[in-house]
């Protein structure tokens, strides 16, 4: 939706029912949300991803890491909320994709044989872990699939907020980026795996956690995105594309009442505002 195309006087809202996270440091929602209300410190570990028994063997093995993320971290987000997978509209939204299955894809063409594995060539496509995710749910659910560079987690937030407004149902809405290896890293140094996954729903029920919406007086700004004091956080909330939803996630892991700028596109953030339930 263009952004001139949103109503002036009524916000766009849902409710948190489900949270899902996976990152360095973070294992789980709940363990983030001990370092998130500083009851924990930050430790940077590297990402560990599991291996997603959900898919069949064959899906299994052809697994890549921005697959196991998304998989991993919405999981979690549909079980915490007691929702069904199959039933649920998804947004996944990435800053690139998947940057060690692109760097092999460069790999390859720049050999003698230029000769590109099936697998590697199926799982190129930005739109992969949406049709793994059909896979290993057998979600029929209308999926959308976005990019926008370091603006993906604003950009797939507001398209996730249109949508349970449009829809009137939970809407799954998945962000995640991967490490890129050399020569890549150098032009996008992604350090490490984030995904972060938000079950959204038009009304309240008994395990939502908070009420988000669009500040509705001023929805974009050029006010500067919220920052985190502690340094190894705020550190990877710059790092990581995806990461940039931990203001957010801070406030929700406080239970704040909190009004939270995101990083978006430059010279128009995101402006929402967040009541718990």
């Amino acid at each position: 939706m263009p952004h001139d195309a949103l109503p002036a006087a009524q916000a766009l809202d849902a409710h948190i029912d489900g949270v899902g996270v996976l990152g360095p440091g973070l294992s789980n929602w709940e363990q983030a949300q001990d370092v998130l209300c500083d009851d924990a410190p930050h430790v940077a570990q590297r990402t560990v991803l599991p291996v997603p028994q959900i898919l069949p063997a064959a899906e299994r093995r052809r697994a890549t890491a921005v697959i196991k993320l998304t998989l991993a971290s919405g999981l979690a987000a549909v079980a915490h909320a007691g929702l069904n997978a199959a039933n649920l509209a998804t947004v996944f939204t990435s800053s690139g994709g998947d940057g060690r299955n692109c760097h092999e894809i460069c790999a390859a063409l720049a050999g003698s044989d230029r000769l590109l594995s099936p697998t590697r060539f199926h799982n190129s496509v930005h739109n992969a872990a949406s049709g793994y995710w059909g896979i290993a749910t057998g979600a029929m659910a209308p999926s959308a699939v976005l990019c926008a560079f370091d603006a993906s987690f604003a950009a797939g937030l507001l398209e996730a907020l249109v949508q349970v407004a449009l829809l009137r149902q939970p809407v799954l809405l998945l962000a995640y980026d991967t490490h890129y290896p050399e020569p890549l890293h150098r032009v996008r140094p992604i350090p490490d795996s984030f995904g972060v996954a938000l079950v959204l729903a038009p009304q309240a029920g008994t395990r939502s956690l908070a009420r988000l919406s669009l500040d509705p007086t001023a929805p974009f700004t050029e006010l500067p995105a919220d920052t985190l004091s502690d340094a190894t956080l705020e550190a990877l909330r710059c790092a990581i594309p995806a990461a940039r939803a931990l203001p957010l996630l801070r406030a929700l892991a406080r239970r704040e009442t909190a009004h939270i700028v995101l990083d978006n596109q430059p010279g128009q953030q995101l402006a929402l505002q967040l009541t718990p339930c």
